[in-house]
C-alpha cells in the first residue's frame, strides 16, 4: 500500500472525527439550554406537586436541586430518591430518570432515558408525572 494512500486515508478520518466532535458539543450545548427550561418549567412544578401531594397522604418527601438535577428524596432517609439529570454523554445528548432505594444492606439503583427518542424542548409535564408516579411506588414499598 502506498504511504500517500494511507496519509490521505488518515487525514479524511481525523477531519471527520474532528466535524462530528463539533457537531456533539453543538447538540449538547442545545440540549443545556433546552434543559434548563424544562427543569424550571415543567420538572420543577411537578416534582414540588408530588412532594405535596405525598406529604397530605403522610409520606415526607423533599425536592432537592443539587447541580442542574432534580431530586425528590424521602426525608428520613435521603439515600432514596428518585431524580431527574441531563445526561450529555449519550449522542444525542437526553434526560435521565434514576431512582436508588435501599433493600437491606444492599443500595440498587435503576436508571432510564425519561422519554426514548423525544428531544428535549418537547418533554412534557405528563412526562415528568408519569415518570414519578412510576418509580415512587419502589421507595413507598416498605
Amino acid at each position: 500500500m502506498e504511504i500517500s494512500e494511507v496519509r490521505r486515508r488518515l487525514r479524511g478520518a481525523i477531519e471527520k472525527a474532528r466535524r462530528e466532535s463539533a457537531e456533539r458539543r453543538t447538540r449538547a450545548d442545545a440540549a443545556a439550554r433546552d434543559y434548563e427550561t424544562f427543569l424550571s418549567a415543567r420538572a420543577a412544578p411537578v416534582f414540588h406537586q408530588v412532594a405535596g401531594a405525598l406529604k397530605a397522604d403522610g409520606h415526607h418527601f423533599k425536592v432537592f436541586t443539587p447541580e442542574s438535577s432534580i431530586r425528590l428524596a424521602a426525608e428520613g432517609s435521603p439515600d432514596e430518591f428518585t431524580e431527574l439529570s441531563l445526561d450529555t454523554s449519550s449522542d444525542p445528548p437526553a434526560v435521565i430518570g434514576r431512582t436508588t432505594w435501599g433493600r437491606g444492606r444492599r443500595t440498587v439503583t435503576s436508571e432510564r432515558v425519561l422519554k426514548e427518542a423525544a428531544p428535549i424542548a418537547e418533554l412534557t409535564e405528563e412526562d415528568v408525572l408519569a415518570f414519578v408516579v412510576e418509580e415512587i411506588t419502589r421507595l413507598l414499598e416498605r
